[in-house]
Order: C-alpha cells, then structure tokens, then sequence
C-alpha cells in the first residue's frame, strides 16, 4: 500500500469530517489524485479528483458544495473536507493517484495507486 487513508469515523448527519491521504514509500509529485468511495452491497464510485498543479478539481454532483478537496503543503498529500454530511455518504473512502500531468480524471481504471480505505459512517 503506497498511499494511507485515515480520517474516518462516525458522524452524525449535519456534521463534518475531513479525511487524509498521505504516501508511504515513494512521492506522488507530478501525479493527479481523487477520492472514490464504496458503500455496502454497491460498486466504488467517483467523489472528487484534482491535478498535480492544483488549477483542476472535479467533484461528484452528489457531493458538490458540501465537500473540498485539496492537497498538502508539498502537495504531496490530499485531503477531503466533507460537510453536510448525509447518511447516504456512509461508505469506505478511498483514496488513488494517477499519473498524469494535467487535469483529473473520474475513472477508477486510470489510477495506478491506491489507498486501504478508511470508513466514514453517517448517522441520521
């Protein structure tokens, strides 16, 4: 696992959570980076993605709004601050970095390197 997720937790509905994602082994420079989740019994999905220079972010309609993606200081790192939170947002939330120079992408498939997870839980 090149990249760890951590940051999960339970909630109440309302509430915020902010998650991180952070390399272990290696540096993610020059990669763009995203977030998918996977609730129970459903397929992972797109939440939000953002290039290596920062100038693109992408974000599910679902999320919009109510959640921020950013990267570290170094950029080498991510974040995902998560507001509003609904009890549909419960899921494991992954994070993954794709090696391309510009813009973002909200395919699974295009993402060499992923994170283990870390479960938020949205209660009503």
């Amino acid at each position: 696992v090149q990249l760890q997720a951590s940051g999960g937790g339970l909630v109440q509905a309302g509430g915020s959570l902010r998650v991180s994602c952070v390399p272990s082994k290696r540096t993610f420079s020059g990669y763009a980076m995203g977030w998918f989740r996977q609730a129970p019994g459903k397929e992972r999905e797109f939440v939000a993605a953002i290039s290596w220079s920062e100038s693109s972010t992408d974000y599910a309609d679902s999320v919009k709004g109510r959640f921020t993606i950013d990267r570290g200081y170094e950029k080498n790192s991510m974040y995902l601050q998560m507001n509003s939170l609904k009890p549909e947002d419960t899921a494991v939330y992954f994070c993954a970095a794709d090696r391309r120079s510009y813009g973002t992408s909200r395919y699974a498939v295009e993402y060499e390197y992923w994170g283990q997870g870390t479960l938020v839980t949205v209660s009503s």
